[in-house]
Formats: structure tokens, C-alpha cells, sequence
């Protein structure tokens, strides 16, 4: 008889009264306490089958968008289960961006499940961080993003990890002696530099001590000033990937060093091409992105990797590496930084842009010998040393790459998801491109041009992007160009996954000939 109510309780009752619950949702949120769920019978863990019920109650309306759910504690003792089948629902639920949790504010059924009215729409879609015109994540002028969307360079914003982010702060902020609040160093905090050198040197293979590590707010404020140390060692030229991300060109330009394009293929950029450009026009110095090529998807092969060293070494140039997502690898380990095989010409960028987030603006640069001081010279004011300090917390506590590895096997899945979608919806396209990053590159079925899909998918509220708008130079599309597509996954929450792949092919499909 006890067995019987219980199953029944499990069937039919999901919530109680607000009253009956300690914690509060807010004084403005919609309540979902007293909502049906059905776990029902079966083989599956219970776990599984509340995250199911609760899947139905979202799908059918009957808990609408910006709902908030049961406490876990709650929800539990009302069931009849344990608090961690109702933990382990929510944290599934959380993950594929079905629910959203926040400290403060409960479980929440996002806005984005259903059709939210046009201001709160705005409201979602004004995130901190915006595209520029290039693709991937800047500062530049916000402007509403897609309710799809698919542009690369942005990542998981959902999942930042805000506590633990709080947490190093103010446990750095509490010990910080009265001195490190003075005016910071030009070229960042000592600790903060030896955290940075540890952990490149493990995770990156990078060869550096502290002394080589300068913390910037990003890589804009890097290839600024490391442009700006090129231009007043002698350079006037830089060679560039086309096609290759054009903020970090833009920069080279205004500090005077005019972009050299070298084209790109399936190995990463083409070194012979690179070498023809160098005695053509005498450049000394090349940006490249290595270990993941945006936005091919490429990696630089060990030959080419090590012809370029050569090449830098017989010039008595420099190569200017960017190590943009790099740690985001997921048919193998990531690949060692090219840094490791020449630290006296190769310089590393890095930052938190896209392992966390562009609204940190923090990023660093690993210099060679030499380069220190006119970098330091280029600089200004650095990043707030409190946030140095609260970096520096995240690194040696492990925080940041608990992270990382939480954020890779996110990524893995949705990009599983997105290409299995992809085949399904589109049989005549093609992923090309390693398994890595947060975006893939998408060629299209025969005769249909990608400028054209990017245009219908704007009218079915999808952001995506041509490869076209990647090039370096002014020249007609080369062959093949012009029928590929970017698709970023970084910011695309897990359950969306396959509505984007189907407007996206309703797109495709209205853009054929």
C-alpha cells in the first residue's frame, strides 16, 4: 500500500505552494511549484524520468518561458525521491540549456523556450559581449544578436563560471597586501605572470619563465602593442592567413605594418606561398593561427610548423602566434604551441575570450628575448591588478581548468549534435575543417551561394556567416569560397541545436537557384 502512494505521488504531484518552500524564486518571477509532472513507470533511473516529465511540461505549455521551478529540496521531499535525482535532473536540464540556474534566482524555464514579447526579447539578446563585422567576440558596438545564433567566436556565455569567479576574487582581494594596490605594473602582476608561465608551460607546452609573460587586456591590446614593437624594430610589412580574422590585421595596420595575404589550405596556411611573399615584398614578421585556423578549421602541419621557424630564423624574423581557442580540441589532446619549438622567434597570444569570456578583458603575451622592453613601452594602463589577482586565484586553485575540461566536453557533444543535425537536414552539404574550436565550416550543395543563404537566414532569425568575409585581400573569391558558410556553436544552447539546423536548411533551400 506505501509502495502504491508513492508511485502515485511520483505520477501525479510536482510541486507545492510557494509557502510550503523556504527559498524564493523573486517577487516578479512566474512560479511553476504546482505543475503535473509524470514520471511514470520503466526501466529508466528516476533522474532520468523526472527530466523527461519535466522536458513534457516545458514542450506542452504547461510550464511557460521564465517559469521558475521547485528548490531541489523541495521537489524532492514532495516526490518522494532523494534531493540528488532532483539535483541530477536540473544539472542535466542546465547543461543542454533546456533550464537555467542562477545563484539567487532558482531554476528557470529561459525565455528563449517560447515566444517572449518584443522587449524581452531585447532584454535576452543584449549579452555583454557583441560581434564586430569580423565574426568572432570584440568590444565593438552592440547591436541585437539573432535568436539563432550560429556566429563563430562567441562562447558558452551560459555557462561562465561567475561563482567560481567570485569566489577567487574575493579570497585574492581579502589576502592582497596594501602594496599590490597601488599602481599596477606596466607589464602585470608578478604572480599573476609566474601562474600564467606554470600554466602555459603544462597545458601549452609553452618555454617561458614569468619574466617573459606580460598580461595585457586581451588580444587586441597584445597585437597592438606588439605591432607597435615590430614598426619601431624596422618591419613596415606582416603576412597574413587569407582568410583570417580581420581585427587582428586591422591593428597591425594602424600601428603601421601593411597585411601581406598568404593563402590558406587544408594543412593550415601554405608556407611555400608564405616564403614567396616574404622575398616579394620583404616581410619579416607572420600572424598565424597554428593549432586551429580561423576560419578553415585547419591545423598547421608539423612540416609547415617547422619550415615556418626556419623561415623566421633565416629572415631574422618573428612569428606572431594566436593561440585563440586552442585548448579546445576533441578528435585528440591539443597540440603543443608552436612557441615550444622556437621561443627566440615565435610570440604567443592568448586569452580569456574565448575559454570564458571577452567581458574579462584579460588576455597575455609570451615575448622573446629582446621584445620586452619595447612591448612595455607600447603599453599604457594594464588590466585592474584586482583582476590580475583574482586570475591568478582561478589558476593555482585549478578553477580554470576544471573549467576548461567542463567546456570541452560541452563542446564535443553540441558539435556531435550540430553535425549530425547538419547531415540530416542537409545531405548535399559537407563539414570540412578538424574537430575543434566552437565553429565548423559548412560547404554547400551544389550551386548554392553562401552571400544568398546568409541573407534568408537573417529573415528566419539565424546569424551565420560567409567565408567570404574572412578575406584578406580585395580580390575575387577563389574557387570554392563561395559556397561555404561558418557555423558557430559556442553560444547555442544544447536544445537548439536541431530548430537552428532546420532554419538554417529552410534557408538553404529558399537560396537555391
Amino acid at each position: 500500500m506505501a509502495s502504491d502512494q508513492t508511485n502515485s505521488r511520483r505520477r501525479f504531484v510536482a510541486g507545492v505552494s510557494r509557502a510550503s518552500g523556504s527559498s524564493s524564486p523573486g517577487p516578479t518571477a512566474a512560479l511553476a511549484w504546482e505543475t503535473v509532472l509524470d514520471l511514470g513507470e520503466g526501466p529508466d533511473p528516476l533522474h532520468a524520468r523526472l527530466g523527461a516529465a519535466v522536458r513534457v511540461a516545458v514542450r506542452s505549455g504547461r510550464v511557460p518561458p521564465g517559469a521558475a521551478l521547485p528548490p531541489s529540496r523541495v521537489l524532492a521531499e514532495t516526490l518522494g525521491v532523494s534531493r540528488w535525482v532532483v539535483t541530477e535532473a536540473y544539472g542535466q536540464l542546465v547543461a543542454e540549456g533546456f533550464l537555467e540556474s542562477r545563484t539567487g534566482s532558482g531554476t528557470r524555464v529561459p525565455l528563449s523556450a517560447g515566444t517572449a514579447p518584443p522587449s524581452s526579447r531585447a532584454a535576452r539578446d543584449d549579452v555583454g559581449t557583441r560581434a564586430t563585422s569580423s565574426g568572432r567576440a570584440g568590444t565593438g558596438t552592440r547591436a541585437p544578436r539573432a535568436r539563432f545564433d550560429l556566429g563563430p567566436g562567441v562562447p558558452d556565455l551560459r555557462h561562465v563560471p561567475r561563482a567560481a569567479w567570485v569566489r577567487a576574487l574575493r579570497e585574492a582581494l581579502a589576502v592582497a597586501p596594501d602594496a599590490d594596490l597601488a599602481a599596477p605594473d606596466p607589464t602585470g602582476h608578478p604572480a599573476t605572470r609566474a601562474a600564467l608561465a606554470t600554466y602555459l608551460a603544462r597545458a601549452r607546452h609553452v618555454r617561458a619563465g614569468a619574466g617573459d609573460v606580460v598580461v595585457t587586456h586581451g588580444a587586441d591590446d597584445a597585437m597592438r602593442r606588439i605591432a607597435g614593437a615590430l614598426h619601431q624594430a624596422g618591419h613596415r610589412a606582416l603576412l597574413v592567413e587569407d582568410p583570417s580574422w580581420s581585427r587582428l590585421r586591422e591593428t597591425a595596420a594602424a600601428a603601421g605594418l601593411t597585411p601581406v595575404p598568404v593563402p590558406v589550405d587544408e594543412d593550415g596556411v601554405d608556407v611555400d606561398a608564405l616564403l614567396a611573399a616574404s622575398r616579394r615584398t620583404g616581410a619579416r614578421a607572420a600572424l598565424v593561427t597554428p593549432a586551429h585556423q580561423f576560419p578553415t578549421g585547419a591545423a598547421l602541419s608539423p612540416g609547415r610548423r617547422e619550415a615556418l621557424v626556419r623561415w623566421a630564423r633565416d629572415v631574422d624574423g618573428m612569428v606572431v602566434e594566436d593561440d585563440y581557442d586552442a585548448e579546445f580540441r576533441y578528435d585528440r589532446r591539443p597540440v603543443a604551441a608552436m612557441q615550444g619549438l622556437a621561443p627566440d622567434r615565435v610570440v604567443l597570444l592568448g586569452s580569456l575570450s574565448k575559454t570564458m569570456s571577452p567581458g574579462f578583458g584579460l588576455g597575455w603575451v609570451v615575448l622573446p628575448p629582446g621584445l620586452l622592453g619595447r612591448v612595455v613601452d607600447r603599453g599604457g594602463a594594464g588590466p585592474s591588478t584586482i583582476d590580475q589577482l583574482a586570475l591568478t586565484r582561478f589558476l593555482v586553485s585549478g578553477a580554470y581548468e576544471r573549467h576548461l575540461r567542463a567546456s570541452r566536453g560541452r563542446f564535443r557533444r553540441r558539435r556531435v549534435a550540430l553535425v549530425s543535425a547538419l547531415g540530416a537536414a542537409l545531405p548535399g552539404a559537407s563539414v570540412t575543417g578538424i574537430a575543434a574550436g566552437m565553429h565548423a565550416v559548412v560547404t554547400l550543395p551544389t550551386g548554392v551561394v553562401a552571400a544568398d543563404v546568409v541573407r534568408e537566414a537573417v529573415l528566419r532569425e539565424v546569424s551565420v556567416t560567409a567565408i567570404e568575409r574572412y578575406r584578406a585581400t580585395a580580390a575575387p573569391a577563389r574557387e570554392g569560397e563561395h559556397d561555404r558558410i561558418v557555423v558557430g556553436y559556442g553560444n547555442l544552447a544544447d536544445a537548439r541545436v536541431e530548430e537552428a539546423v532546420a532554419r538554417l536548411a529552410a534557408a538553404v533551400r529558399a537560396a537555391r537557384p
